[in-house]
């Protein structure tokens, strides 16, 4: 994995009554904890977490885990905030951004090593998951688009930038990336161990 690749989990919920609001509740490990290990074993400590709405409940899942921390207190005005401050928390080496969701709890180490494979670091292509014919998140946007990503409002989010830009897309298939995090938390905690043991 390159070192000029960052990894950015959004963890802050556009609203505390949205059932994406807790996605870090306690089943085994938490979905964050998985999400952000995953993060951690692709990029080491090149990792971001933008907490938000639930910030005090989401802290003790990342103990034990080498990231920063971000806090967005603009949670309420929707995902666009969040990636506005993730953004602008970006190291300034930083060549591209990876953003993963904290609701992804079954994408993989093996799943985002794709993304790396088909960005190949190209700094005008954007690496994007694709499943149920859409693409999505997990994506990686090389700097080239870190304006755009700053210039985010409201109910606005990285989907915004990849449908204007779908002729730089490589489309990565990935079905992981479509799993409901509330299905997810119930099935049983072995269903969800990463290659990242194998690190």
């Amino acid at each position: 994995m390159t070192a000029s690749l960052h990894v950015l989990v959004l963890a802050a919920p556009a609203a505390a009554s949205s059932p994406r609001a807790e996605p870090y509740v306690p089943a085994g490990r938490s979905a964050l904890h998985r999400v952000v290990s995953t993060a951690v074993a692709l990029a080491g400590n090149a990792v971001t977490v933008v907490l938000g709405a639930n910030a005090r409940q989401a802290a003790p899942a990342l103990a034990g885990l080498s990231v920063s921390m971000v806090l967005n207190r603009q949670w309420d005005e929707g995902p666009g905030s969040s990636l506005r401050i993730g953004v602008a928390a970006l190291p300034a080496a930083c060549d591209a951004v990876l953003i993963l969701s904290s609701d992804q709890p079954r994408v993989t180490v093996d799943d985002l090593r794709q993304l790396l494979d088909a960005w190949k670091h190209d700094d005008a292509t954007i690496a994007a998951a694709f499943h149920d014919r859409q693409a999505d998140i997990p994506v990686i946007f090389p700097r080239l688009f870190f304006g755009e990503l700053a210039r985010l409002r409201g109910d606005q989010d990285a989907r915004a930038i990849i449908r204007r830009n779908s002729y730089r897309l490589a489309r990565v298939p990935m079905p992981n990336a479509a799993m409901n995090v509330t299905k997810d938390l119930a099935v049983p905690e072995e269903r969800f161990q990463h290659s990242s043991t194998d690190e």
